[in-house]
C-alpha cells in the first residue's frame, strides 16, 4: 500500500496552494491549519507535510507556531520543511513537534552541514528535498536552479546514508495534470531501496494508484485535495485497504 502523505503549505499562517512554485499563484485555502490537518487525521492519514513557503522564502523558519500548534492538537507524524538553514533552524523544527524534516536548499550549499545533521539526527529522520526543473536541482523556494543533475545528487546523499527523498517535479506541482511518473520509475531503478516520496501533479485518487502500481512508496498530494478533485471518503476507502 502507498503511504498516502497530505501536505498543508503555509503563507501567513494560512493554507495556501502554489502553481509550479510560483508566489504569485497563491490561493488560500483555509485560514485554519489545525483544522486541516484534523480533517487528514479523521480520514484515517498517519502522516502529514507541512511545508513555511514564507520560511522557504526568508532562508529561515517562520511559521514555528502553525507546526507547534498542529503537533499539540493531533496524534499525526509530521515532516517539516521550508527555510531550514541552521542548527539552530533544525532544533526548533524538532523542538516544536517535527517527527522529521525535509531539508533540500542546504544539501546543495553547504553540503557539511547536511551531513552533519544526518550523522548527527538518522537517517530515518532526515528527508532529502529534490525538487527538480528539467532535471536540474532548485533550491530556495524553487527561485533558483543550481544547475546540479537530480540522479548525481541523490546518488551522492544515498552513498552517505540517506534512505527517504522527496522529489518534486516543479513543472508539475499544482497543476493537476497527473504525477510525473516516469520521473519515478527512473529513480526507482536506479535505486530501488530508497524510500521515494513522490510529489507534485497528483489530480486524483486515480494517479495515486498509478503511482501505487509503480511501486512507488510514498506520495504527498494537496490542491487536488483541496479542490475537491479527492474526497475525504476516497482517502478513507484508501486508507482501510
Amino acid at each position: 500500500m502507498i503511504q498516502l502523505i497530505p501536505a498543508i503549505d503555509i503563507i501567513d499562517g494560512k493554507c495556501v496552494r502554489l502553481t509550479k512554485g510560483n508566489y504569485s499563484t497563491k490561493t488560500v485555502y483555509c485560514d485554519d491549519p489545525v483544522y486541516m490537518a484534523k480533517c487528514f487525521e479523521d480520514c484515517g492519514c498517519k502522516r502529514l507535510h507541512i511545508v513555511d513557503l514564507d520560511g522557504a522564502k526568508a532562508r529561515h523558519i517562520v511559521n514555528i507556531k502553525v507546526l507547534k500548534d498542529i503537533t499539540d492538537n493531533t496524534n499525526l507524524i509530521i515532516d517539516f520543511g521550508g527555510g531550514i538553514k541552521t542548527d539552530d533552524d533544525i532544533k526548533n523544527a524538532f523542538d516544536n513537534g517535527a517527527s522529521m524534516v525535509t531539508v533540500g536548499s542546504i544539501a546543495v550549499t553547504n553540503n557539511s552541514i547536511f551531513e552533519n545533521w544526518l550523522s548527527k539526527y538518522g537517517a530515518n529522520r532526515i528527508i532529502l528535498g529534490a525538487d527538480v526543473r528539467n532535471g536540474k536541482i532548485a533550491i530556495n523556494g524553487w527561485e533558483k536552479d543550481s544547475g546540479i543533475d537530480l540522479l548525481a545528487f541523490l546518488e551522492h546523499y544515498i552513498n552517505l546514508g540517506v534512505k527517504n527523498v522527496l522529489c518534486t517535479d516543479i513543472s508539475k506541482d499544482g497543476t493537476l495534470t497527473g504525477p510525473a511518473i516516469s520521473l519515478y520509475k527512473d529513480i526507482m531503478s536506479k535505486f530501488p531501496d530508497l524510500n521515494l516520496i513522490a510529489s507534485g501533479g497528483v489530480s486524483c485518487i486515480d494517479d495515486i494508484l498509478d503511482l501505487e502500481k509503480e511501486n512507488i512508496p510514498a506520495v504527498v498530494f494537496g490542491k487536488s485535495f483541496y479542490e475537491g478533485k479527492i474526497k475525504l471518503s476516497e482517502l478513507w476507502d484508501l486508507q482501510k485497504e
